[in-house]
């Protein structure tokens, strides 16, 4: 990626109005105090009741003994999902100029994930993608909207950029159409296709000229998203062991999966905040590798959720699989999840090869906690823990006194 325009700020946002809007003009990556604004955190919210129905019909699917169908529907309705996300967000951290018109779209983009979460059972269960397909057609095109703003106001090579995301948003939306015309067997061959056409978008739009996103605030926003969705995770099992005290009595067989379950997520949230990252991102190629790989975070995150549904209703005797495929449902996506951290966050501030190896090998011992039976979910959470707390004493003995306030890196 070059980043010739992005060597110097971005000028700031034209205020004068032209009645209710102002120009959609960049924002500088100089901001101070750039956080998220009461929009954005009502957009995060209502994302995640899509988030909601997708790990609720991935639970059903496992438990019913259709992991396979349903991990390949939960992959594709959450890749719709993240990416309508990721884009509003990365847009709003260069272009957010907040007047009526920019409102106004954002909350015709909520409506269309609203539509798409209405339609997720059904793609789960009768593979008919229309409502899904529907949802993110208005999503893509409140987002094409905001982008011929941008270009509207914008010349030379910031027009040109705006107007090939523009191009390239509505080309892929017809790309997306062969969910609904071709045969079911052809579905899959679409989203292998379609998917890493929509991620080369920003790569090409951005090729000559570089968007100013906000660092600080774009960090912020990945991280406020990943505590809602971890949030939907624990709010998910605790309705499953709660479900299954008051029909089965089965406070005992409950107790390991919930407590396992929640030092896994208290463990999550831990090393994700556990160092700053907005000081790596100083690049698109290093921005654009983290923001991608946040899939996997997000969507392993959530399937957390998915997964000690699961092991609740094995424990209860309500799935259809057996113990050790229940406690698979939760050890992979939590592994996953964990790697994927230190490939994209922790890593980057490892110092030696102690702390380096840390994660991995948490990862590895979740992995084989899959074949301990009942008490697999609960060794996971205790292997995760301890990851933290090896983490906390290695980062504390190698940090200087400037930098003690990181000592919690795990």
């Amino acid at each position: 990626m070059t980043s010739s325009s992005a060597s110097e700020p971005a000028p700031t946002p034209d205020t004068s109005r032209l009645g209710p809007l102002r120009r959609m003009t960049a924002r500088g990556r100089d901001e101070t105090h750039r956080v998220a604004t009461p929009l954005e955190l009502f957009f995060d919210l209502c994302f995640v009741v899509a988030i909601a129905q997708a790990g609720a019909e991935l639970m059903h699917s496992m438990a019913g003994g259709h992991a396979g169908e349903g991990i390949l529907n939960y992959v594709m309705i959450f890749f719709a999902i993240w990416w309508a996300w990721m884009n509003f967000t990365w847009f709003a951290s260069a272009y957010d100029n907040d007047d009526v018109l920019f409102r106004v779209v954002t909350l015709v983009q909520i409506a269309g994930v609203l539509v798409l979460a209405a339609g997720v059972s059904r793609a789960f269960e009768d593979h008919v993608f229309l409502a899904v397909w529907l949802g993110y057609v208005i999503m893509r095109l409140a987002l094409i909207t905001e982008w011929l703003r941008v270009a509207r106001s914008a010349g030379g090579a910031e027009r040109t950029m705006a107007l090939r995301y523009a191009v390239g948003v509505l080309l892929c939306q017809v790309g997306w159409l062969g969910l609904l015309v071709l045969p079911e067997s052809g579905r899959a061959w679409v989203f292998l296709v379609m998917a890493p056409l929509e991620m080369c978008v920003p790569l090409y739009a951005e090729k000559d000229f570089v968007t100013s996103w906000h660092a600080h605030h774009i960090s912020e926003r990945f991280g406020l998203f990943t505590i809602i969705v971890l949030g939907e995770s624990i709010s998910a099992a605790t309705v499953a062991v709660k479900t299954g005290v008051d029909e089965h009595d089965a406070l005992g067989h409950l107790l390991p999966i919930a407590v396992g379950g929640l030092l896994i997520v208290f463990a999550a949230w831990w090393i994700y905040f556990a160092v700053p990252i907005h000081g790596f991102l100083r690049s698109n190629r290093q921005s654009f590798l983290w923001g991608y790989g946040h899939y996997l975070i997000f969507s392993s995150a959530a399937a957390i959720g998915a997964g000690l549904e699961v092991a609740v209703e094995e424990a209860v005797g309500k799935a259809h699989i057996s113990t050790l495929a229940a406690s698979a449902t939760v050890t992979l996506p939590a592994a996953l999840y964990f790697l994927m951290v230190w490939l994209l966050h922790a890593r980057h501030f490892k110092v030696g090869t102690a702390q380096q190896v840390v994660l991995p090998t948490a990862v590895l011992l979740m992995i084989l906690c899959t074949f301990l039976g009942e008490w697999a979910v609960l060794v996971a959470g205790i292997a995760a823990t301890l990851a933290v707390a090896v983490g906390v004493v290695l980062s504390a003995r190698t940090s200087t006194p400037e930098k003690r306030e990181t000592a919690g890196a795990a």
